[in-house]
């Protein structure tokens, strides 16, 4: 399929062709879910030259910024979602995967070709859903001040008749590809159905466009990784926890069962951050079994790990003062949205500090023994800092001992299954 606006190379300047360049670039709709611009990957394309394309630069820039922000609110969404929120954590474990594996920070982004596409597609549908809200209130108010009087009754006959066109109109819009400019040209949907009903393979030009779109996101890839990534750091964490939750009373035996708990969570707490990132570069379950080959990547890159573990551990803090008070359920996207923010980064630099130490063990570069000595007596107090921090969370936090538990640095950014 062809886009619906075309590019013309016969202009007469420079400007015009940058004009029709950047209009082609933001808001051209291809008549299908396919995206042209973007490879397989999802990859962003190459960055224009500023110079030469100063426009589509610009417009490049604000793609990619819409991108982001539609990445991250549909990551803060779907991780609200009791189950579904696997697919929030398989696509962090896939962007520290593609780091590690690269050791390049470009590829932390492996669906930002095809984010903006989703975020052109949530804002159209919310802008046009605005009126039907503000027809049902109308409704509704007419209904309770003259329930028989003429208004309420040609109210309530608009409401249904302008719900079916809308949601006509989105469908159709959908079904030309999504873009922000198919949900502002009603009368090109209806023109464009017509057209592929007389030509008689409507149905199947639309299921194989959104077969190639849902490919596109790969769910089944990221909700298995995610899966996968969570029952390895759980069965890490689950006994140094249980000990360390176990006191009830702030004096007796049970005392010595907590500080045995927080001993094994420090030492966890070292490893847990690269392991992980070790199965998701790998992408095998087993790699979770690997501490010594883990313990051994650590000689090659120990200040880079060093940064990882500030990185994760500060990252992780915020999360817990939003949980203090915890808004209902459906409001949750709100509190995965700091999820989102403050774990993403933490991340990617686990990736980068994992891809570093692969590519140092590769070269045969080893750090000093001083270095990695150095480096230990920095991390260990770190980490025994953090938590005894997390230990007081159980006091400040809603859900009170759960906290302890739920170790979103490393697992669901919200795991149902654990609240009360």
């Amino acid at each position: 399929m062809q886009p619906e606006v075309r590019r013309e190379t016969r202009t007469s300047g420079t400007g015009s062709q940058d004009r029709l360049e950047v209009t082609e670039f933001l808001l051209a709709a291809p008549a299908s879910m396919e995206i042209e611009e973007f490879d397989a990957e999802g990859r962003l394309p190459p960055f224009p030259n500023p110079l030469r394309h100063p426009l589509r630069a610009i417009a490049w820039i604000v793609r990619c910024l819409f991108g982001l922000a539609s990445l991250i609110l549909m990551l803060a969404v779907i991780s609200a979602i009791p189950i579904v929120n696997f697919l929030a954590l398989g696509y962090l474990l896939e962007v520290e995967g593609r780091v590690g594996r690269t050791g390049k920070l470009r590829n932390a982004f492996p669906l930002l070709g095809i984010a903006p596409r989703i975020g052109s597609i949530a804002l159209g549908v919310w802008l046009w859903l605005l009126p039907l809200r503000f027809l049902s209130s109308l409704t509704a108010d007419a209904s309770l001040i003259n329930p028989g009087g003429g208004a309420a009754v040609f109210l309530r006959f608009l409401t249904p008749v302008a719900w079916a066109g809308i949601t006509l109109h989105l469908c159709l819009a959908l079904a030309r590809g999504g873009s922000l400019g198919c949900f502002f040209r009603p009368l090109k949907n209806v023109l464009w159905l017509v057209g592929k009903l007389r030509e008689g393979a409507y149905l199947e030009t639309a299921s194989r466009h959104i077969r190639d779109f849902l490919s596109r996101l790969k769910l089944k890839h990221h909700f298995m990784l995610g899966l996968r990534g969570f029952l390895g750091a759980f069965l890490w964490l689950i006994v140094p926890t249980l000990f360390y939750a176990a006191a009830r009373q702030s004096e007796g035996p049970q005392i010595l069962a907590t500080v045995f708990g927080g001993f094994l969570l420090v030492i966890a707490f070292a490893w847990v951050p690269f392991l992980q990132a070790h199965f998701a570069a790998q992408n095998r379950f087993g790699a979770y079994r690997e501490l010594g080959t883990v313990r051994e990547l650590f000689r090659h890159a120990p200040f880079a790990w060093l940064i990882a573990v500030i990185v994760v551990y500060v990252l992780a803090l915020p999360l817990y003062l939003f949980k203090i008070v915890l808004p209902p359920a459906d409001a949750m996207w709100g509190v995965t949205l700091v999820f989102i923010v403050s774990i993403y980064p933490a991340r990617v630099v686990t990736g980068w500090a994992y891809g570093r130490a692969v590519r140092r063990q590769r070269e045969g570069l080893r750090s000093w023994f001083v270095t990695r000595f150095f480096v230990r007596l920095l991390m260990l107090p770190l980490i025994a800092a953090f938590v005894f921090l997390m230990f007081f969370t159980q006091f400040i936090g809603e859900e009170g001992k759960l906290e302890l538990f739920q170790h979103h640095a490393f697992l669901l950014p919200w795991p149902m299954f654990l609240t009360q």
